[in-house]
């Protein structure tokens, strides 16, 4: 059964060394990763960035630089509610 994104899996394997299975695994993840709600993106980030030793005001200040770059971003979210989303 062909999939909407044939067209660039194709693209993928003609221009890259990879192979269809491959391709179609990256294309199929960097889909999900675009695909992620803001919340869990803001709280798997949040994650990732305090596991580095990040303090939550750098860590607030680039959620809200990383979220303006999503290929759909969403409204852009003040400190206070990058927390809320956090911490409930």
């Amino acid at each position: 059964m062909p999939g909407p994104y044939d067209d660039l899996v194709d693209h993928l394997v003609r221009s890259s060394p990879l192979s269809a299975s491959e391709a179609t695994r990256v294309v199929a993840e960097v889909v999900a990763y675009f695909a992620e709600p803001v919340q869990d993106y803001v709280r798997r980030r949040h994650t990732e960035l305090r596991n580095r030793g990040w303090h939550n005001d750098r860590i607030f200040a680039a959620l809200g630089t990383e979220l303006a770059t999503r290929r759909v971003a969403p409204p852009a979210l003040s400190a206070r509610q990058l927390r809320r989303l956090v911490y409930g």
